[in-house]
């Protein structure tokens, strides 16, 4: 049962991440998601990076007071939280961004489309207009545009 709550919201996380990322970080707190769109900042750091502490709280509180309790699904609700955040820093900062350089040439068809959603996704400077706002899931269009590249 547990290992299904953590699974469960794992995936869960994809959809709460498509919309908090369309409705906050391009929406009421875009002033500290800008900054990951328009690249004027010469730091390592982004304002966007900000994003990492407020999502790491709730999964604190959660996993803290669930391991009171004999680790009840409180720990495990935090544990899928926690696996679906290392997931999106590794794919998203250091893969997608190369924040680190590392894990930069890849030929998978699943890493590559999500790349180019991605990419689609920050061709947009503004908050408004923007497309791919998800994480892991990538829209089939993506997979045939790198299908379609292959065959030119």
């Amino acid at each position: 049962m547990k290992v299904l709550i953590v699974i469960t919201v794992f995936v869960l996380m994809e959809l709460a991440t498509w919309l908090i990322h369309k409705y906050v970080m391009h929406g009421f707190l875009w002033i500290l998601h800008k900054d990951h769109h328009d690249h004027n900042n010469d730091s390592f750091f982004e304002r966007n990076d900000y994003f990492f502490v407020i999502f790491a709280l709730p999964t604190i509180v959660l996993m803290y007071f669930g391991s009171l309790r004999d680790f009840n699904y409180l720990f495990y609700i935090g544990l899928g939280i926690m696996l679906y955040g290392m997931a999106y820093f590794f794919v998203h900062d250091i893969f997608i961004h190369q924040r680190v350089k590392f894990f930069s040439k890849t030929k998978n068809p699943y890493f590559l489309a999500l790349r180019r959603a991605h990419k689609q996704h920050h061709k947009h400077i503004g908050k408004e207009e923007g497309e791919c706002f998800g994480f892991l899931y990538v829209p089939l269009k993506y997979f045939k545009m790198y299908f379609n590249s292959q065959r030119l």
